[in-house]
């Protein structure tokens, strides 16, 4: 193409992939111009920057102007490819704790109003309901913040109508829940725009919504107990921490091919020549917009957040099934196996979490393995569900040497922090992993009851 502008005329080859962004550094690079000048076409008509060339409409053989700002009439608003006008949205922390701050307001208004009497319900379930439906509508300019948030709001109302504290019938509340967050999921998903950022945390929110359905609902089919569905949702919980990155990240062939391609074309890319009139080649190497590196990076950002939605569900899970799990194995055989199952757990996590390089998916599954250690911990120190301490005077020792414990772990992780990049040590990290992972599957035999059904067969 041929770009005109203060700096004269220059012929520039320009990929498919660039943007014209790229196009206007370059021209402004090879013209000695202080700054990239915004493109408008031969018409007058102004061209958005962070378009890509083949998606501007451009063809071999184009005339764009540079002008300079102050000559050129501020832009219209324009419509995007689907219709909707840009919203401009910018991305950052507001919104995400915007939807935090929802998603926890849902939860608190489904157990407030689950605590009601059930003629007095019905109040707080219509507002939840109309939260979850208006959620799922793809309009204005945070709806893909709404729409993550609505099966929450649907999964509050779910909750606040079949809420039943006893234990036997917890799983079938917790599976009706799961399933009302996966089907508002599912409808927020066909209803929204193909490609929308949210579209990955729905997907999160429709396989684990599922999954728990499928696994809570087996409680009433088969009779099992209730710990045998709090024991398996964890054990979910903490192979699903190691499998997800390998779900999450997926790069297309065709994706590499372009970057093959890439690497031929930034060993063939010419000198500009001198002159008034001169001609170039846009940097393949360096750009931003060509269509194997934008490409591997739009995988690696939806990857990214599959993995902060991924941990987010394996964090909730764990919350939910640890103490439930610890609550509801009281006979003795099933309570080794629980606490087995759960410290075993814990740690598999806290070493999966090293192999982040995700920050919120490390902290959040580093989050996830303190819960359960913690929980475990206050099992084991004779703390009751109600607070109080079994005997406080015959703690205070044990509570000691947990404290003097933590602080020499903690002394020891700051000498060793730097070694954990080495090799010796990332085989360590690797063999404690998967022993810690193969200590929490076999625990599930014992902590779902099928150790001691069995020991009461034979004897």
């Amino acid at each position: 193409m041929t770009v005109h502008g203060p700096g004269g005329v220059l012929d520039l080859t320009v990929p498919a992939g660039a943007t014209l962004a790229d196009v206007a550094r370059v021209y402004a690079a090879e013209a000695h111009l202080p700054a990239p000048l915004p493109l408008v076409t031969p018409t007058g008509a102004p061209l958005r920057m962070t378009d890509r060339v083949g998606a501007a409409g451009l063809q071999p053989g184009a005339l764009l102007v540079a002008v300079e700002p102050a000559d050129r009439a501020a832009p219209r608003r324009t419509a995007t490819a689907t219709g909707r006008r840009d919203p401009g949205l910018v991305p950052g922390t507001g919104p995400a704790a915007w939807l935090c701050a929802a998603v926890a307001a849902a939860l608190l208004a489904g157990l407030c109003t689950a605590s009601l009497p059930e003629d007095e319900r019905w109040p707080g379930v219509v507002v939840l309901g109309l939260a979850a439906l208006a959620g799922c509508l793809p309009y204005g300019a945070r709806a893909a913040q709404r729409v993550v948030a609505a099966p929450a709001f649907a999964a509050a109302a779910t909750l606040a109508v079949l809420w039943d504290p006893h234990p036997g019938r917890l799983p079938v509340v917790l599976g009706a829940v799961g399933l009302a967050a996966a089907v508002t999921a599912a409808a927020g998903r066909a209803l929204g725009r193909s490609g929308s950022p949210a579209e990955q945390a729905l997907h999160v929110w429709l396989v684990a919504g599922t999954a728990t359905f499928v696994v809570a609902g087996t409680a009433p089919l088969t009779g099992a107990p209730a710990q045998a569905i709090w024991a398996v949702l964890l054990l979910a919980a903490v192979l699903a921490a190691r499998l997800a990155p390998g779900l999450a990240v997926d790069v297309p062939d065709d994706h590499l091919l372009d970057l093959d391609r890439l690497a031929v074309t930034a060993w063939s890319a010419r000198e500009p020549a001198e002159g008034g009139r001169g001609r170039s080649v846009v940097p393949a190497a360096g750009v931003a917009g060509v269509a194997g590196v934008a490409g591997v990076a739009d995988v690696a950002e939806r990857a990214g957040r599959t993995l902060r939605a991924a941990s987010v569900a394996i964090l909730v899970v764990v919350a939910l099934s640890a103490p439930l799990l610890l609550w509801t194995a009281d006979l003795p055989p099933d309570r080794t196996g629980a606490r087995c199952l759960v410290g075993f757990g814990g740690a598999c996590l806290l070493l999966a979490a090293r192999n982040h390089r995700h920050r919120a998916a490390r902290r959040l599954l580093r989050v996830a393995g303190v819960l359960a250690l913690a929980l475990l911990a206050a099992v084991l120190l004779g703390v009751q569900p109600d607070g109080a301490a079994a005997d406080l005077p015959a703690l205070l020792a044990p509570a000691a040497v947990a404290v003097a414990v933590g602080v020499a772990l903690v002394v020891a992780a700051v000498l060793v922090g730097r070694g954990w990049r080495s090799t010796w040590w990332a085989r360590r990290a690797e063999v404690a992993e998967a022993l810690c992972g193969t200590l929490a599957v076999g625990s599930l035999v014992v902590a779902v009851g099928l150790f001691r059904h069995l020991w009461e067969i034979t004897s």
